[in-house]
């Protein structure tokens, strides 16, 4: 990662900036006036924030101008990302089973990425290492009914009947989502574990004014809604869980602000593309799930979602995928040997990645090798983390 400016880093080789904002509706204006200097600006919109990748630093100094014409300060101990890798004796089978369950496209290092620019990222390396054993852990992928169809995984197993496996055996459960509510005023609207909707704008204006117009709904209710912004798209998002009664402490039946969204953006003449709502998460199996748990939530910087009965860990500004925890029984001694499939890939700015592995390291993680600008870390139970430092 290299500076290019003091509010910006290149992680993961993008450069990327994180703005903190008072507000949705005082995000938005500064997403308003992003999205005039290029329609390539990728912006994820927070009640306490606003995250801005660009495709080059071309935009990187006005941005800043920008930001701080209108009072708002860079914060570069958030910027981080998480990215999924697969270590695969067969590369191709694995990428072709994974761009379907995902609807991502090839990317220039072997990988996989979503054309929407959604995380998390897909890295698949080759491995010649024998793991024939079941994997501690899997995804869970929650897409429309129609695109869940489409993929054509074949006959899905499991309790829930919808675990596919990929041809090195690794697991993702692909969920079919479902119309949010009963009425034509959610119609716009899907369910999957999100509440989420997708629209297509024809101008910056209207993107603009439809960013603005959910910054205000959400704001006026208190409810933290996710508005991403991506080329021609306006993408509003309640996160995880969160529509639910009381998720948010608030007194709002959701489809009521739902309802309330839909009828701005039709306003607006924005087009609903519901076949593009996409939810996914990580799994991990573990026998001791507290002290695993305690482990990410050090190494990520999540926090632990108190809901009785839920082990979800997720990013505070939830930018990052949620991960969940399940038990696994502790006699399962081979399978909790056995090196994972997959592991995951944290990039920090240069300056916190010492901090950060520090952290890890206290939190009960074993450094297991390091080279130059990435340390790679097991937790407790052997799940690894490799921390980058470097673009």
């Amino acid at each position: 990662m290299t500076s290019i400016g003091p509010d910006w880093w290149v992680v993961d080789g993008v450069a990327t900036a994180w703005f903190d904002v008072p507000s949705l509706i005082e995000g938005a204006a500064l997403a308003g006036r992003i999205v005039e200097l290029s329609s390539e600006i990728v912006v994820d919109l927070r009640a306490t924030g606003m995250r801005v990748r660009l495709d080059s630093d071309q935009h990187a100094d006005a941005v800043s101008v920008v930001a701080r014409d209108l009072g708002l300060a860079a914060n570069p101990a958030v910027v981080q990302q998480l990215s999924v890798v697969f270590e695969s004796a067969n590369p191709t089978g694995v990428r072709r089973f994974w761009q379907r369950v995902l609807d991502y496209e090839p990317g220039g290092d072997g990988g996989l990425s979503d054309p929407l620019r959604r995380d998390p990222a897909i890295r698949i390396r080759q491995s010649t290492e024998l793991r024939p054993l079941r994997n501690r852990i899997h995804l869970d992928v929650v897409r429309p009914a129609a695109a869940v169809e489409q993929a054509s995984l074949g006959e899905a197993s499991g309790p829930y009947g919808v675990c596919h496996t990929d041809p090195d055996g690794n697991e993702v459960d692909l969920v079919p989502g479902e119309v949010l509510g009963e009425t034509i005023g959610t119609a716009d609207w899907q369910a999957v574990f999100s509440a989420m909707v997708c629209y297509r704008t024809t101008s910056p204006t209207q993107q603009r004014d439809l960013a603005a117009a959910a910054a205000a709904l959400g704001d006026d209710t208190g409810f933290p809604l996710q508005v991403d912004l991506r080329p021609g798209l306006v993408i509003i998002d309640s996160g995880k869980d969160q529509w639910e009664d009381d998720a948010n402490g608030l007194e709002l039946d959701f489809t009521d602000l739902a309802g309330n969204l839909q009828a701005a953006a039709r306003y607006l003449g924005a087009t609903a593309e519901p076949e593009l709502a996409r939810f996914a998460q990580l799994f991990l199996d573990a026998a001791d799930v507290d002290a695993v748990r305690a482990f990410w939530i050090a190494a990520l910087g999540y926090i632990h979602d108190l809901r009785a009965g839920v082990t979800d860990i997720y990013d505070p500004r939830r930018l990052n995928p949620v991960l969940v925890f399940q038990e696994l029984d502790a006699l399962e001694t081979e399978r909790r040997r056995q090196r994972n499939r997959i592991h995951f890939e944290l990039a920090v700015p240069p300056e916190f990645a010492q901090t950060r592995l520090a952290t890890t390291v206290a939190a009960g993680g074993q450094l297991l090798d390091e080279s130059e600008n990435r340390w790679r870390v097991a937790d407790p139970e052997g799940n690894e983390l490799v921390i980058v430092s470097g673009a």
